[in-house]
């Protein structure tokens, strides 16, 4: 039998005194970054708004076996967000359709979810109606009579069926029921446990013929955006899932392969998740602190440096504690700030007599790595 299958369904149980060290921890850290982004310059927090959507973007569909182009990414979430100097690059369609989804599911938070919503969302991800070069079903839920199964494939031997989905037929009522509740539960379920729900449930009824993961994913994210009573996205949600992908799709599977509807395993599972997606999230921004108060320093210090000796600073403080491979040579400056040789060459020389840098190596083979400053 399936999750679906259970007497009961879909009356969700989750043991919330066994949740609730889980619960506290990711309420812990979502607490500290909101309060670590109150302190944030608006420079510092657009920059960890764009992390956060390019990351989101990315692993969302990476999770799903599909490579966006992080430069591309990232090109398009600046200009979304109205960044200055966002670069005006080509625009890739995948790119644009996941964006369009991410935004959409959480643009609209004060908003009831509809039906309508969640067809734009599939039909976002496939523009020309196609997956895989398959025409498929879009903007409407699947209407196959043949069973929507989640399959292994074997050559030579039979396929693995994981799990297989309730027929499209029942698809609209379930939904309805899925849908009602999501709209009337916001004040009465925990919102962290209320997007694990949602997620699972989504994902048993398996609505679309395809795209169910990515818009299940930003179903979640419409959950945590009303729980935070906020559209600003300053973590990655879906790049802890997919740091994890194993175990996303084992607690997926384990979940809804059964007739249990005691789901506590999967809440816990993905309440953590959404604590490191928190931990993160504190971590970049405490490195944009630090990184603002080094150049303020560094410019009452050195009010003369060139914009290129700041340029190649930021890459290495950027870079810490590692720093760059091999340390920065004559070369890699040269590429990274577009100087001449000579030019390079002075101004690591200069920054290495102000103490700003440490040469190590001599000849070809000098390189310099940054000196903290006291």
């Amino acid at each position: 039998m399936y999750l679906w299958q259970a007497p009961n369904w879909p009356h969700f149980q989750y043991d919330l005194t066994a949740l609730q060290p889980t619960l506290t921890r990711a309420r812990v850290a979502q607490g500290r970054v909101l309060g670590l982004a109150g302190t944030l310059q608006l420079v510092d927090l657009a920059q960890l708004e764009l992390e956060g959507w390019a990351a989101e973007a990315v692993a969302t569909a990476e999770i799903e076996g599909e490579v966006l182009q992080v430069h591309s990414v990232r090109a398009s979430v600046a200009r979304r967000l109205g960044l200055p100097g966002a670069p005006n690059v080509f625009r890739d369609a995948r790119t644009e359709a996941t964006l369009d989804v991410l935004q959409a599911a959480i643009k609209r938070w004060q908003h009831p979810l509809s039906d309508e919503d969640l067809f734009t969302w599939q039909a976002a991800l496939f523009p020309e109606g196609r997956s895989a070069g398959v025409k498929i079903q879009i903007g409407a839920y699947r209407q196959h009579t043949q069973a929507m199964q989640i399959v292994t494939v074997k050559y030579g031997a039979p396929d693995i069926v994981h799990y297989q989905a309730p027929a499209s037929v029942d698809v609209p009522a379930q939904m309805m029921q899925l849908i009602a509740w999501f709209n009337d539960s916001a004040k009465s379920c925990d919102g962290l446990v209320r997007a694990a729900l949602a997620h699972l449930w989504f994902e048993a009824i398996h609505p679309f013929e395809d795209g169910n993961g990515r818009v299940g994913r930003a179903l979640s994210e419409l959950a945590l955006a009303q729980d935070m009573q906020s559209s600003q996205r300053i973590w990655s949600l879906s790049q802890q899932i997919m740091n994890d992908r194993s175990g996303y799709y084992g607690q997926l599977q384990a979940a809804t392969s059964s007739d249990t509807l005691d789901v506590t395993p999967w809440v816990e599972w993905f309440v953590a998740c959404i604590e490191r997606a928190a931990q993160a999230a504190l971590r970049q921004m405490k490195a944009a602190i630090e990184k603002t108060r080094y150049f303020s320093t560094l410019r009452d210090l050195h009010p003369t440096l060139t914009a290129s000796q700041l340029k190649i600073l930021g890459k290495l403080f950027e870079a810490q504690p590692e720093g760059f491979l091999g340390g920065v040579s004559t070369s890699k400056y040269v590429n990274i700030t577009g100087q001449s040789r000579a030019t390079a060459y002075r101004e690591l020389i200069d920054m290495t007599q102000l103490g700003l840098l440490e040469q190590y190596g001599q000849g070809r083979g000098a390189r310099y790595r940054i000196v903290p400053l006291i």
